[in-house]
């Protein structure tokens, strides 16, 4: 017969853990930059890959989720909140969300995605070696992908010189923005910088595009722009400037055209890291990655409002086209 002290032991390991006599839940705290009604998917994406690892929330995994609203100043306050609840490890995505991370949590590992050069912005030492207590996947920097991007757009507007920048100059995008400005240069293109701050400037910043007679759009993303992207991509249409975009979600909106890595994927694979390190790998031992997943969205109803034509070719090399 089981003695009641020994029993009441028992009873006692359970409520410590919260298994019914199955491994302690892991605490997993994620904050994505965005809102919940327009990402949504991102966070199931990084569900997908925990459960295609064995990781279930509620079962052996917490997975506890905070939306910045684009709000780039909430990022601090949030991350606060949940180191506090002593995740395992915390998954943020941006590089406004990673940097926040950086200053605020100092002890807990943190896996980041998104980020445009995180040895630039500080966050690890190299991307080899990481070293702290941060690691996870960069998007592609350099004029390349950019370039890329803005080469689809010339294929649908072949006559185009002049390209608008747009911009948030509070998001520390600098060095986009730079590499934005180098990529459209080295394709003959005149660039033409303009900023937005919310979603009130973007009248203005449509009207200096109209008054420096810009003849496209590039979009640098970071969490305000993809938070007003349904903005943007309605203010594109209404002054009749096709547009590319480093999202495909801004296409899927309504966008004309957008070329970038794929973020569901890296979502997906954030979920590996975050495995190796539940399994007690320490992040700065952990090499960044890179994307491996790009994805070229055209959308052919934007460009039939805009009376452009897609040429055969560019529709052909598409991932994804939006009728």
């Amino acid at each position: 017969m089981t003695s009641r002290r020994a029993f009441v032991g028992e009873l006692m390991v359970v409520a410590l853990c919260g298994c019914n006599g199955s491994e302690p839940r892991k605490r997993i705290g994620l904050l994505e930059a965005g809102s919940e009604s327009a990402n949504r998917h991102f966070v199931d994406a990084f569900r997908k890959g925990l459960r295609d690892l064995g990781y279930e929330d509620g079962r052996n995994v917490v997975l506890d989720v905070r939306w910045a609203e684009g709000r780039a100043e909430r990022f601090a306050q949030l991350l606060e909140q949940i180191d506090k609840a002593r995740p395992d490890v915390i998954v943020v995505a941006s590089s406004l969300g990673a940097v926040a991370a950086h200053s605020v949590v100092k002890k807990t590992p943190v896996v980041f995605l998104g980020v445009a050069d995180p040895v630039a912005l500080g966050l690890v030492q190299n991307l080899a070696h990481p070293g702290g207590n941060m690691t996870g996947l960069s998007r592609v920097f350099g004029e390349g992908l950019l370039g890329k991007a803005v080469e689809a757009l010339r294929e649908i507007v072949p006559g185009a010189t002049r390209i608008a920048i747009l911009y948030n100059p509070e998001g520390a995008v600098e060095g986009r923005v730079a590499e934005a400005d180098a990529a459209t240069r080295k394709l003959g293109l005149t660039p033409i910088a303009v900023t937005m701050r919310d979603e009130r400037s973007l009248g203005e910043a449509f009207a200096a595009m109209r008054a420096n007679h810009a003849d496209a759009m590039l979009v640098v993303t970071d969490p305000l722009t993809l938070r007003h992207r349904d903005a943007i991509v309605k203010g594109a249409a209404d002054n009749r400037i096709p547009a590319v975009y480093e999202f495909a979600e801004f296409a899927r909106a309504g966008g004309l055209v957008a070329y970038s890595a794929s973020i569901p994927a890296l979502f997906e694979r954030a979920a590996v890291y975050v495995d190796k390190i539940l399994k007690g790998a320490r992040p700065g031992d952990l090499p960044v990655e890179q994307p491996t997943k790009f994805e070229l969205v055209v959308n052919e109803r934007a460009a039939r409002d805009l009376g452009l034509a897609v040429p055969q070719a560019l529709l052909l090399r598409a991932d994804e086209k939006v009728r």
